[in-house]
């Protein structure tokens, strides 16, 4: 066998450290179930959740998979904590103010900063695809 070892050559190889892991644990589905729900939240990190649970980012994904397909269920029985729906704040919608009437026929309305001039007898159909064309023109 050709090879190159680094140190002396009379037999001994120096200190030799053997570190055992923790081994092979198994997990139940629920606790399987939990994990992936757990990396689904927003805001969490697959590999943050994995270390914390002392798995492979790999293990997580594989249960995120399967968690997704039905394969996997958290029973409601085994939920310790309130869940609750992520929270979406939007902005508010423009807000649509009436300045006033030119002349008993005419409406001005400013939209986003844009003054529309409308008829009073404008059509409903048409007026909404006006204000929907100056709020996206807006954006």
């Amino acid at each position: 066998m050709d090879g190159y070892l680094d140190g002396s050559s009379d037999g001994f190889s120096g200190r030799i450290d053997v570190i055992e892991g923790r081994g092979r644990r198994l997990r139940s589905e629920v606790e399987r179930a939990r994990i992936a729900a757990e990396s689904l939240m927003p805001g969490a990190k697959v590999v943050d959740v994995a270390r914390r649970h002392g798995v492979t980012r790999w293990q997580v994904y594989d249960w995120r998979r399967k968690l997704a397909a039905g394969k996997l269920a958290i029973p409601a029985s085994s939920m310790n904590e309130a869940s609750f729906a992520a929270l979406v704040v939007e902005a508010p919608p423009p807000t649509i103010t009436a300045v006033g009437h030119k002349s008993a026929s005419t409406i001005e309305l400013v939209v986003d900063g844009v003054s529309i001039r409308i008829g009073a007898d404008v059509d409903e159909v048409r007026l909404s695809q006006v204000l929907r064309a100056v709020r996206t023109a807006s954006r």
